[in-house]
């Protein structure tokens, strides 16, 4: 990606423009979180040894990691709307590196594992620098500045899984890989402080948006309140498929019991939920919504479907793909498959940023269609992959299809801030979560099936993304934001 494009005006190397250095500060921000997230996946096997776990003890730790970033994206989504996204990851930052330190000194299993749920919380930072991008840049440049966001963020796991197996070595001894985990919590919470000091929710004279109501997330009409209902119900169910995958017809990390009490409270809080979810719109819609005021909530769960294809489609390939490439190709090494594998991971440095750009070049719309069907036919050919294949082909076609899938992310989220600027936070939260929700059922799947069939699979579902995606609009015009005092503000979103 050239630091400079004649269809955005981005010249990524010109510091002295605040957006710029904007952008930079947040990446960073969200690769860090990344490296947090998963600072532990390349060190596993020196954490299984240290604490004498079992297999089963590290698959659970794998599901745990992933658990609470579901309900976590929605709520850091609600607080950033309400507190701006300066506050929020600063906090995020400095909280996580505490959490990430204490699981770097973890001495027994009980506690490795409850650092590891708190820590799926840092998977929500996300969410955060995807409203304060849309702050900064305009509806022409937001879809290139998020996907470059998104992009160069998302390398954090990749790094980490470069450079900590290194790093423990240098530590070396049995604790190694303690202290090179809790360096990178360290370097977190240093920089949740720079952040801070240097971040700013918007430019100079700019209004930071908020929302009218919180608890729940406004909609315009009661067609949308049921239709946000119902698409809160998936998230629940994922959850409920994590606990039983920590129960003992999964990795029994805990009781049949245990899993039962906390099938019981989900129900509870679903139900909680959507009696507040109902509560705070049904004021809102008896008292009319005014025109000005409405936003199309059709837009947010046809986001939603298509970042459950493809983003959860992302997490779950990258957490098989080395043990795929070992167990299909004969010869291959653990660290030689490993490498195979990352070149999925690695394309989000250009896919995901070039999928920004050709949303804001040549429409929202056409980007996720073209985008979701090269998924689709690049899974489909995953799937033709056997042991006869030419290592180097099986590579090509998996980066091929990398390729669509982050660059479809990118065009998620080149959508996304131009919906209802004062929620956009709730919006990438639920969007997120959603992804989350795609990779638990993948995973799920891939329990049951062959690789090839998972592949299939997924090609499949994106299938239903596509459809989806057919009856998406493309944003024209402005929309409306009407302040407290009655002050109406129209923000530019484009015209493809």
């Amino acid at each position: 990606m050239s630091t400079a494009s004649a269809n955005t005006g981005l010249n990524l190397l010109r510091f002295s423009d605040p957006k710029i250095k904007t952008l930079h500060l947040t990446w960073f921000a969200f690769f860090l979180t990344f490296a947090v997230w998963f600072a532990h996946a390349p060190l596993l096997a020196s954490i299984q040894v240290s604490l004498d776990l079992t297999d089963a003890q590290i698959r659970a730790l794998l599901i745990l990691n992933v658990a609470i970033t579901i309900p976590a994206r929605i709520i850091v989504g609600m607080l950033v709307d309400r507190y701006g996204p300066r506050l929020i990851y600063a906090i995020l930052l400095i909280t996580s590196a505490f959490l990430c330190i204490g699981f770097a000194f973890a001495t027994t299993y009980t506690s490795l594992a409850v650092f590891r749920f708190l820590l799926g919380f840092v998977g929500a930072g996300f969410v955060i620098g995807i409203r304060l991008v849309s702050e900064w840049f305009p509806a022409h440049q937001v879809g290139t500045a998020e996907g470059i966001y998104g992009g160069w963020g998302n390398f954090g796991s990749a790094a980490a899984a470069m450079l900590l197996p290194t790093l423990a070595l240098a530590f070396g001894g049995d604790d190694g890989w303690r202290y090179a985990i809790a360096l990178v919590g360290v370097l977190c919470g240093i920089y949740g402080v720079i952040f801070y000091k240097l971040a700013r929710n918007t430019p100079k004279g700019s209004i930071y948006f908020k929302p009218k109501k919180n608890g729940a997330m406004l909609v315009s009409s009661w067609g949308a309140l049921w239709a946000l209902i119902l698409m809160n119900i998936p998230m629940y169910l994922a959850l409920a498929i994590l606990a039983w995958r920590l129960s003992p017809s999964g990795v029994h990390l805990f009781s049949d019991t245990m899993m039962y009490v906390f099938f019981v409270s989900l129900v509870v809080i679903f139900i909680y939920h959507t009696w507040t979810t109902y509560a705070v719109n049904a004021e809102h819609l008896r008292a009319g919504v005014p025109e000005l005021e409405k936003y199309s909530f059709k837009q947010v769960g046809i986001l939603n479907i298509a970042y459950f294809a493809t983003f959860g489609s992302e997490l779950a390939v990258v957490s098989m793909l080395p043990l795929y490439f070992l167990q299909t190709f004969e010869g291959l090494t653990a660290v030689t498959a490993g490498l195979l594998a990352s070149a999925f991971a690695f394309m989000n440095l250009v896919s995901r940023p070039m999928g920004g750009w050709f949303s804001d070049r040549y429409g929202r719309r056409r980007s996720l269609l073209i985008m979701i069907s090269g998924l689709a036919l690049g899974y489909f050919m995953m799937g033709l992959i056997d042991s006869h294949w030419w290592i180097i082909m099986a590579v090509l076609v998996t980066m091929a299809c990398s390729f669509f899938v982050q660059a479809g992310e990118g065009a998620v989220f080149a959508m996304i801030p131009l919906i209802k600027r004062s929620m956009t936070g709730q919006i990438a939260g639920m969007a997120g979560a959603y992804g989350n929700v795609g990779a638990v059922v993948y995973l799920t799947v891939l329990s049951f099936v062959t690789y090839s069939t998972f592949f299939y699979v997924i090609a499949a579902s994106a299938l239903i993304g596509l459809v989806a995606v057919w009856f998406m609009e493309n944003p024209r015009g402005h929309i409306a934001e009407v302040m407290p005092d009655g002050t109406v503000h129209t923000i530019e979103v484009g015209h493809k």
